[in-house]
This record gives structure tokens, sequence and C-alpha cells, in this order.
């Protein structure tokens, strides 16, 4: 029997590249952005979880420090392993994988009666969470056509902010309730065990993985129903190709050729922009509940200004969405890095009412707007066999500096206060902005299909 004529792995991605929005493509995105959104509820919790523990259990800063640090330690290693795992076994196996480890932990956590099991809990938390956001990103990215792919990472970025409104909302309306209501919150961060069903059985694996994998049959069929969504008739089947080698094959030979001289420098810049980042978001909003209660607010009303606060999220997602495809990657993160900069020694410093909310809506503003620029680029500048492991190692390099972060804050606030504090997340900011110019910008250009 002849054997049957396939699509080259060229012709997939240019095809790919070349699509409409479609429906399926909305679907994808809301699939993986309610995962995201979900992932952003969690983190936001603890930020609200920690002032009222620290008044119920009588915690201490550093007690309080370590409950925020040990989900970034789990977080640090699940963005490492998950990357890897996931250039190896597939994007949308490791995305289900990674909800249902942290739903069922963050369930758990809602039983909890010692700051010791809560901090176990809390470390398998951050396992599923950090392994998760880079698989998304890479996940949403393949799908993606050239021209609009980096706004449908910066809108599947922008789900974080309805995650962290939702923590938010929980925060005010829950968690004071009752001595229980940090219980109850943790009880809804339960949802993502499962909608990880709902992941693993209702999304397509990534087309480009497929080929580069040598399942050529199997990517065409799923590129095929997105041109039939769209109206347009598959192109006339090509000569089959043996599968292209991938740039490394072992999770060794991957880690390896992030240093050749190809990829080397955009390794070190994506690593610290991913370290200052991490530091100075992290640093400033799992703090700033307590730092307004330091302040002298009570737990509502500081609960009250953080939730404004939040909701100055999503439009800096918005104009960072559509200033990416105008600007360019690079130009667009360092600007809303710099906008950072500014905007966190204005809150260090603010001392009424109005300056606190107008400068925390400033930072949200330009802090989330970057974190959407950094999600869409990080993906884009690693060929496919490098692609998951690459973003990966990055977000989990930096999240050796969200590890250390709610650390730092107290010993910080010690010696310096809010001004110390909010100085030293601006010359963060700084840096990154500075060594977001050593990344590659792929505007409108096809991924790197090697």
């Amino acid at each position: 029997m002849a054997e049957t004529s396939l699509p080259s792995r060229v012709s997939l991605a240019s095809r790919l590249d070349e699509l409409p929005f479609t429906r399926r493509h909305l679907r994808l995105l809301t699939g993986s952005g309610l995962g995201w959104a979900l992932d952003a509820m969690d983190v936001g919790l603890i930020s609200f979880v920690l002032a009222a523990l620290t008044q119920q259990w009588g915690l201490t800063k550093p007690e309080a420090g370590w409950i925020a640090s040990v989900g970034f330690i789990g977080m640090a290693l699940g963005a490492t392993l998950g990357g890897l795992l996931a250039d190896r076994l597939g994007r949308r196996q490791v995305f289900a994988l990674t909800l249902l480890v942290y739903g069922v932990a963050t369930g758990a956590s809602a039983l909890v009666g010692s700051l010791a099991l809560l901090l176990v809990l809390r470390f398998f938390v951050g396992l599923g969470l950090g392994a998760e956001l880079p698989v998304a990103s890479t996940y949403v990215s393949e799908f993606a056509p050239a021209r609009i792919r980096g706004r449908l990472i910066v809108v599947l970025e922008a789900f974080w902010a309805v995650g962290w409104t939702a923590s938010a909302l929980i925060g005010y309306f829950v968690i004071p309730l009752s001595d229980d209501g940090w219980r109850w919150a943790f009880a809804l961060g339960a949802v993502p065990a499962v909608y990880a069903l709902v992941v693993r059985w209702g999304m397509p694996e990534s087309p480009r993985w497929l080929a580069s994998r040598g399942r050529i049959a199997q990517a065409e069929r799923i590129v095929a129903q997105f041109e039939t969504d769209a109206g347009i008739v598959s192109a006339p089947a090509v000569r089959k190709e043996p599968p292209s080698r991938a740039i490394a094959a072992t999770a060794g030979a991957r880690l390896a050729t992030l240093w050749k001289p190809e990829f080397r420098v955009r390794t070190v810049c994506l690593w610290i922009v991913w370290l200052c980042v991490n530091f100075a978001y992290y640093g400033a909003f799992i703090w700033i509940p307590s730092i307004l209660v330091d302040a002298g607010f009570d737990l509502v009303r500081s609960f009250g200004f953080t939730l404004i606060i939040t909701l100055a999220q999503l439009p800096g997602y918005a104009v960072a969405a559509w200033l990416i495809e105008v600007w360019g990657r690079r130009l667009t993160l360092s600007v809303f890095l710099a906008g950072s900069a500014v905007s966190a020694v204005f809150f260090g410093t603010a001392s009424t009412e109005g300056a606190i909310i107008a400068a925390g809506m400033a930072l949200s503003f330009f802090n989330l707007g970057a974190w959407g620029a950094l999600y869409a680029v990080s993906p884009e500048i690693y060929p496919t066999s490098l692609r998951a492991t690459g973003s990966g190692w990055a977000a989990g390099v930096g999240r050796v500096a969200s590890i250390v972060a709610p650390l730092a804050v107290p010993l910080l606030l010690l010696r310096g206060g809010a001004p110390l504090l909010f100085v030293v997340f601006g010359a963060c900011f700084v840096l990154a902005a500075v060594a977001a110019w050593g990344l590659v910008d792929r505007r409108g250009a096809s991924l790197d299909d090697r």
C-alpha cells in the first residue's frame, strides 16, 4: 500500500501563522486563561490570608514571610520541571497535571491547624502553579497567528488580573466574616482540581509540538480543524518528509543548549528580567495588605484599598496588548518597567489615602502590563524543541527572587520603612528595563520551529 502523503512541519507552521482568529482560538485562549485566572486567585489569596492569620495565629513577620516564600520555592522547582516535561510529554498533559496538583493542595490547606502543615501544602501549591504558567504561555503562543501572537499572550496574561481581582473580592467579603474566613477562601481555591479534567479532555495538543515529535498526522488533523472553523480549504498535501531533528533531545542537552552562543545573551537577559520583576512584584503585592494594616488601617479598610489598586491591572494589560504589536516586545516591556519603577517610588512615599490609592493603581497598571509583555516575549525567543524549557527555566530562576522577596521585606521595612522598600523595588524595575533590550523581538515573525 502506498504511504499516505503528509504535510511538512514547515507547511503546518505557516498554515497556523496565516490563520484568522477563529472560535477555536477563542476557546483555547479562554480555556487556558481560566486556568491562569485560577492560578492568580490562589497567589492573591495568600496575601489576604497572611494578614488574617498574622492576627489570628499571632504569627511573627518571619513566620508570615515563610508562608509566602515556601510557595515560591515550590514555584521555582515547578517552573523548571514543568518546562522540561512539557517539551518531552506535551503542553496539554503537563498543563492539566499542574492544575490538579495545586488545586488539590489549595483545597487541603483549608483544613490545616498548624503552621508546619500549612507550609508543606503551600509548597505543593507552588509546585503546580510554577509549572503551569510558562507551559500555558508556550501552549497558546504555538497556536496563535504570527501577526497577533504577542497580543494574544498579553490577553492570556490579563486573566491574571481577573483572578487577582477575584482573590481581592474574596479577601474583602469572605475572609473578614469569621475566624474561618481564610479556610473558606482556600476551599474556593480548590476549583482548579475540577477544571483540570476540562483542560485534559477538551483542549487539543500543540500541533507544533506534535510535529516536532514526528507525529505529523495528528498535527495535521488539529490544524485542519482550525482551518475548517475559519472556512479555509486545507492546502494540498505535500510529500512526506522525515521529522527534522530537534535542537536537543534530552533534558540535559536542552539545558546546555540554552547557553550556546546563539542563545546565551538572550538567556542571561531573560533571567535578569524574570529575577528583578519577581522580586519587586511579589515583594510589593504579597505584603501590601499587611503594610497598610501596619500603617494604621484596619483589616477591612486595608483589603478595600488593595481591591481598588488591583482593578488597575486590567487597563494595564489592555494597553500593553495594543502596544506590543505596535511598538514591539522590547520597547513595550521596557516602558512598562520604567513606569513601574516611578510608581514604586511614589507608592513608598505616599502618606494620604488618595496618594496611596493613586500610586498603587499606577504600580498595578505598569507592573502587570510589564508582566504581559514578559510572558509574550519569553516563549518566542526559543525554538520549539527548547521553548517550554527556556521559558520554564527563566520563570524558575525568577522564582528564586520571589522566594527571597517575602523574607527580605520585613528586614527592609525594619531598616528604612516603606520608602526604602519601594526604592529597592524601583531599582529592580530599572535593571529589568535595561536587560529587556538583550531579548529578541519577533513581532510579526514566525516562531522558530527547529
